[in-house]
């Protein structure tokens, strides 16, 4: 693993810092700014279906992924020094389930609790968390040859988009 300078953490320490803290306004941060117009988002049957579904499938998709990475798994970018490439189940689909799952719930979360500000918060997220996967994708190359190809059949964040 190439060296990190020490006040960003060894292993990406900083990035679980900052995700948590972005974790925590999205669950629950301010949801709105004093004289902001109210959320315009219409309601109705098609809205509660989308939240349900992004709900739902961010939480499944994000359980399958932890599950199916076992002893890999770590909030770190840095893969363990034990971690296996995993390869199949969701892992067939999409690179990084558990941070599309996030995303997903994320974004389901503030349809959820009609806020403004929640909204921003899942857009950043998924910003930091497309920022946090190339990192982590540079050292997963580091660590197993295998990964370029892997990288060419399989896409990062969405599954057959991006």
């Amino acid at each position: 693993m190439t060296q990190t300078a020490r006040w960003k953490g060894l292993r990406g320490e900083w990035y679980v810092v900052a995700q948590i803290v972005l974790l925590v306004l999205i669950a629950a941060g301010p949801r709105t700014w004093n004289g902001w117009p109210p959320w315009p988002f219409p309601s109705g049957r098609w809205v509660s279906f989308a939240t349900a579904a992004l709900l739902a499938g961010g939480a499944s998709l994000a359980a399958a992924g932890a599950v199916r990475m076992g002893a890999s798994l770590t909030p770190l970018p840095a893969p363990r020094t034990e971690a296996k490439l995993i390869e199949s189940g969701v892992y067939r689909v999409v690179r990084h389930p558990m941070y599309t799952g996030v995303m997903m719930a994320s974004f389901g979360w503030a349809l959820l609790v009609e806020g403004w500000l929640t909204i921003g918060y899942a857009i950043a997220g998924a910003i930091f968390l497309d920022v946090k996967s190339r990192r982590e994708e540079k050292w997963l190359v580091e660590r197993f040859p295998s990964y370029p190809a892997y990288q060419r059949r399989v896409r990062k964040l969405i599954p057959f988009v991006y």
